[in-house]
């Protein structure tokens, strides 16, 4: 080996002397494009008869070198497996049981029933307001009422026993309708004066104080939340639309939390969006003890691709030789020996530092995975414990 290092020193060094004149420095000097052309095609020639030269005396040295050694490896058999590849893209975490509750109908805030934090169901009253006298207006509607229909009842009873004018009944009728009408609207003002909840859920925050005077539509009073159906919206490449569909496999990771979830798509949108190219997906998150929060950032990690019988070695096995092919080693036993047999190979998908190979290996061989880089088409291996079982 040292022969070796001395002859390349040796060459290098006359390569670099030669002809002042012809020197690369007096030739970048010169700035002639065709002269550095020339003597670049030249120092080529010189450095690939150099290259067959050194294999040649490397050849020659190792068949006579008695105490060579065997390069140690470590191997792994290959085995048909399954591989995935997932794209990822960024996420919001987002509930649609998330609203603030505004108020129907005008006036002050007499009575708020809950506290911030406290867990209510779907139809729990929270608040009040003031109704304005609306209470009293509705219990002299009622009295009208109670005696329009007895009115009207009796007037009935008549008609049915052809007694009586039929004007009478119809007014009596029309009369007793028209005050159950008012008395359910006035029924309908009242109810609005109470607010309720929409759904169940946790109170996040009061907004408005007892004693304040709401307007309707505008005067925010209470933030409700519902945690337990949370999801996320992605927006996604219109590239991938033939590639993910509802019941699609994904990863979701929240780093804020430090987790992550397996679940599918559930929805996928109709609509590429004109400004950016993407569609938009949702994806559930199960969420029971409560940790995840809206508006949390994921990153949505899409299945693209999946093969049931792949061959897969890790990346960094693979190395490009001089034509840029991709090459790496395998173990083939050799007489009371063994060699590393080059392999050209055609790489698929890259995941998690594992390579998809899409030609050039098959099950069974046993893929060189310590020790390769050093390694030539060839050389004599052994491996660094003969008695492993390798897997």
């Amino acid at each position: 080996m040292k022969n070796i290092v001395t002859l390349i020193m040796l060459s290098l060094l006359i390569v670099s002397c030669g002809n002042k004149k012809d020197s690369v420095e007096d030739i970048i000097e010169n700035g002639s494009l065709d002269e550095m052309r020339a003597k670049k095609t030249e120092l080529l020639q010189e450095q690939s008869k150099l290259k067959v030269s050194i294999d040649s005396l490397t050849a020659a040295i190792e068949a006579k070198d008695t105490a060579k050694k065997a390069a140690l490896v470590t191997t792994t058999t290959l085995k048909d497996t399954l591989f995935e590849h997932y794209f990822e893209v960024q996420g919001n975490v987002e509930t649609d049981q998330n609203i603030v509750l505004y108020p129907e109908y005008t006036g002050v805030l007499t009575q708020v029933y809950v506290k911030e934090g406290q867990r209510v169901a779907k139809g729990q009253r929270l608040a009040r307001i003031d109704d304005g006298g609306l209470g009293s207006e509705l219990a002299r509607q009622e009295a009208q009422l109670a005696l329009a229909k007895t009115t009207f009842e009796r007037q009935k009873r008549l008609w049915d026993q052809k007694i009586g004018s039929e004007i009478s009944y119809l007014e009596a009728k029309t009369n007793f309708e028209a005050m159950q009408a008012a008395t359910n609207q006035m029924r309908s003002r009242i109810s609005k004066t109470v607010i309720t909840a929409p759904f169940s859920g946790v109170i996040d925050n009061l907004i408005a104080d007892q004693g304040q005077v709401v307007n309707a539509g505008q005067t925010p009073v209470i933030r409700l939340i519902n945690l337990s159906d949370m999801y996320v919206n992605a927006s996604i490449p219109e590239a991938y639309l033939g590639k993910v569909n509802e019941g699609t496999d994904v990863k979701i990771r929240l780093a804020s939390i430090g987790k992550t979830y397996e679940g599918k798509i559930r929805q996928v949108g109709n609509f590429v969006s004109p400004d950016n190219r993407t569609f938009d997906v949702k994806v559930a998150l199960p969420n029971a003890d409560s940790a995840i929060k809206p508006n949390l950032i994921a990153t949505v990690m899409v299945n693209d691709y999946t093969s049931e019988n792949a061959i897969v070695i890790p990346e960094n096995t693979i190395q490009q030789n001089a034509a840029g092919n991709s090459i790496t080693y395998i173990y083939v036993p050799q007489g009371d020996g063994a060699i590393a047999k080059q392999v050209q190979i055609e790489k698929g998908y890259t995941a998690d530092k594992q390579v998809e190979i899409i030609s050039g290996l098959k099950s069974g061989d046993q893929l060189i995975i310590e020790g390769v880089r050093t390694l030539r088409d060839g050389q004599e291996v052994t491996l660094e414990n003969q008695n492993s079982n390798n897997q």
